[in-house]
Protein backbone atom coordinates (compact mmCIF):
# COMPACT_ATOMS: atom_id res chain seq x y z
CA UNK A 1 0.00 0.00 0.00
CA UNK A 2 2.87 2.32 0.87
CA UNK A 3 4.61 1.51 -2.44
CA UNK A 4 1.45 2.31 -4.37
CA UNK A 5 1.14 5.66 -2.58
CA UNK A 6 4.82 6.54 -3.15
CA UNK A 7 4.46 5.80 -6.88
CA UNK A 8 1.70 8.41 -7.26
CA UNK A 9 2.40 11.91 -8.46
CA UNK A 10 2.41 14.71 -5.90
CA UNK A 11 -1.03 16.07 -6.79
CA UNK A 12 -2.47 12.51 -6.79
CA UNK A 13 -1.02 11.98 -3.31
CA UNK A 14 -2.70 15.20 -2.13
CA UNK A 15 -5.96 14.06 -3.71
CA UNK A 16 -5.75 10.65 -1.97
CA UNK A 17 -4.96 12.33 1.38
CA UNK A 18 -7.96 14.63 1.08
CA UNK A 19 -10.18 11.71 0.08
CA UNK A 20 -8.98 9.63 3.03
CA UNK A 21 -9.54 12.56 5.40
CA UNK A 22 -13.05 13.07 4.00
CA UNK A 23 -13.92 9.37 4.42
CA UNK A 24 -12.53 9.40 7.97
CA UNK A 25 -14.56 12.48 8.94
CA UNK A 26 -17.71 11.04 7.35
CA UNK A 27 -17.29 7.75 9.25
CA UNK A 28 -16.77 9.57 12.55
CA UNK A 29 -19.83 11.71 11.92
CA UNK A 30 -22.21 8.94 10.83
CA UNK A 31 -21.01 6.23 13.22
CA UNK A 32 -20.35 8.32 16.35
CA UNK A 33 -21.64 11.86 16.29
CA UNK A 34 -25.08 11.42 14.65
CA UNK A 35 -26.30 8.61 16.97
CA UNK A 36 -25.07 10.45 20.06
CA UNK A 37 -26.70 13.67 18.92
CA UNK A 38 -30.00 11.89 18.20
CA UNK A 39 -29.99 10.26 21.65
CA UNK A 40 -29.17 13.60 23.25
CA UNK A 41 -32.13 15.26 21.55
CA UNK A 42 -34.46 12.46 22.66
CA UNK A 43 -33.21 12.72 26.25
CA UNK A 44 -33.63 16.51 26.21
CA UNK A 45 -37.21 16.16 24.95
CA UNK A 46 -37.96 13.59 27.65
CA UNK A 47 -36.56 15.87 30.36
CA UNK A 48 -38.63 18.73 28.98
CA UNK A 49 -41.79 16.60 29.15
CA UNK A 50 -41.06 15.58 32.74
CA UNK A 51 -40.39 19.18 33.76
CA UNK A 52 -43.68 20.29 32.20
CA UNK A 53 -45.53 17.49 34.00
CA UNK A 54 -43.95 18.44 37.32
CA UNK A 55 -44.90 22.08 36.80
CA UNK A 56 -48.51 21.02 36.22
CA UNK A 57 -48.49 18.88 39.39
CA UNK A 58 -46.93 21.50 41.73
CA UNK A 59 -50.29 23.16 42.55
CA UNK A 60 -51.62 19.79 43.66
CA UNK A 61 -48.84 19.47 46.25
CA UNK A 62 -50.24 22.41 48.20
CA UNK A 63 -53.70 20.86 48.16
CA UNK A 64 -52.40 17.48 49.35
CA UNK A 65 -50.19 19.06 52.03
CA UNK A 66 -52.92 21.32 53.45
CA UNK A 67 -54.98 18.43 54.75
CA UNK A 68 -58.15 19.73 53.14
CA UNK A 69 -58.73 16.51 51.31
CA UNK A 70 -61.81 14.76 52.60
CA UNK A 71 -61.23 11.56 54.50
CA UNK A 72 -62.51 8.45 52.77
CA UNK A 73 -66.18 7.87 53.44
CA UNK A 74 -66.25 4.28 54.57
CA UNK A 75 -69.72 2.81 54.39
CA UNK A 76 -71.07 -0.69 54.75
CA UNK A 77 -70.78 -1.09 51.00
CA UNK A 78 -67.07 -0.27 51.18
CA UNK A 79 -66.53 -3.39 53.29
CA UNK A 80 -67.65 -5.58 50.39
CA UNK A 81 -65.17 -7.71 48.48
CA UNK A 82 -63.11 -5.69 45.99
CA UNK A 83 -64.43 -7.74 43.06
CA UNK A 84 -68.00 -6.74 43.91
CA UNK A 85 -67.08 -3.08 44.37
CA UNK A 86 -65.22 -3.01 41.05
CA UNK A 87 -68.08 -4.71 39.22
CA UNK A 88 -70.73 -2.34 40.63
CA UNK A 89 -68.73 0.83 40.07
CA UNK A 90 -67.74 -0.14 36.53
CA UNK A 91 -71.38 -0.73 35.66
CA UNK A 92 -72.46 2.57 37.23
CA UNK A 93 -69.78 4.50 35.28
CA UNK A 94 -70.45 2.68 31.99
CA UNK A 95 -66.92 1.26 31.88
CA UNK A 96 -67.93 -2.41 32.05
CA UNK A 97 -67.64 -2.80 28.28
CA UNK A 98 -63.91 -1.94 28.39
CA UNK A 99 -62.97 -4.45 31.09
CA UNK A 100 -61.29 -7.53 29.66
CA UNK A 101 -60.45 -9.38 32.84
CA UNK A 102 -60.59 -9.02 36.61
CA UNK A 103 -58.95 -11.35 39.05
CA UNK A 104 -58.82 -11.19 42.88
CA UNK A 105 -55.38 -10.99 44.47
CA UNK A 106 -54.18 -12.45 47.75
CA UNK A 107 -53.73 -9.02 49.38
CA UNK A 108 -57.37 -7.93 49.72
CA UNK A 109 -57.30 -6.53 46.22
CA UNK A 110 -58.07 -7.13 42.58
CA UNK A 111 -56.24 -6.96 39.26
CA UNK A 112 -58.30 -5.37 36.47
CA UNK A 113 -57.38 -5.16 32.78
CA UNK A 114 -58.96 -2.68 30.40
CA UNK A 115 -58.83 -2.37 26.63
CA UNK A 116 -59.55 0.80 24.65
CA UNK A 117 -60.84 2.72 27.69
CA UNK A 118 -60.95 6.52 27.86
CA UNK A 119 -58.12 7.70 30.11
CA UNK A 120 -60.17 10.53 31.66
CA UNK A 121 -63.07 8.23 32.58
CA UNK A 122 -60.66 5.68 34.06
CA UNK A 123 -59.01 8.32 36.27
CA UNK A 124 -62.39 9.57 37.53
CA UNK A 125 -63.39 5.98 38.33
CA UNK A 126 -60.12 5.42 40.21
CA UNK A 127 -60.74 8.62 42.18
CA UNK A 128 -64.18 7.36 43.20
CA UNK A 129 -62.72 4.02 44.30
CA UNK A 130 -60.17 5.79 46.46
CA UNK A 131 -62.53 8.27 48.08
CA UNK A 132 -65.60 6.07 48.55
CA UNK A 133 -64.18 2.56 48.99
CA UNK A 134 -60.55 3.13 50.07
CA UNK A 135 -59.32 1.07 47.10
CA UNK A 136 -56.07 2.47 45.69
CA UNK A 137 -53.80 1.57 42.79
CA UNK A 138 -50.79 -0.40 44.05
CA UNK A 139 -49.34 -1.27 40.65
CA UNK A 140 -50.30 -0.64 37.09
CA UNK A 141 -49.28 -0.20 33.52
CA UNK A 142 -50.85 1.79 30.73
CA UNK A 143 -50.20 1.85 27.02
CA UNK A 144 -51.56 4.07 24.28
CA UNK A 145 -54.22 2.51 22.08
CA UNK A 146 -53.06 3.36 18.56
CA UNK A 147 -56.06 2.18 16.53
CA UNK A 148 -58.68 4.09 18.55
CA UNK A 149 -59.13 7.82 18.92
CA UNK A 150 -56.98 10.05 21.10
CA UNK A 151 -57.23 9.54 24.83
CA UNK A 152 -57.83 5.80 24.58
CA UNK A 153 -55.53 3.41 26.44
CA UNK A 154 -55.04 -0.17 27.46
CA UNK A 155 -54.47 -0.52 31.21
CA UNK A 156 -53.64 -3.21 33.71
CA UNK A 157 -54.20 -2.11 37.34
CA UNK A 158 -53.82 -3.78 40.72
CA UNK A 159 -56.14 -2.20 43.28
CA UNK A 160 -55.80 -2.89 47.00
CA UNK A 161 -57.46 -1.81 50.22
CA UNK A 162 -55.35 -1.31 53.35
CA UNK A 163 -55.91 -4.05 55.89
Amino acid sequence: MRDWYDNLEAREQVFVLFGAAFVFIALVYFLLWAPLDRNHKQAAASVSNWERSLAELRPLRSIAGSGNAAAPRLTASSLQAPIIIVDQTLRSRGLEQYRRRSQPTANNGIRVEFENVAFDELVVWLGDLGSQYDLHVQAGSMSVQTQAGPGRINASLTLERPL
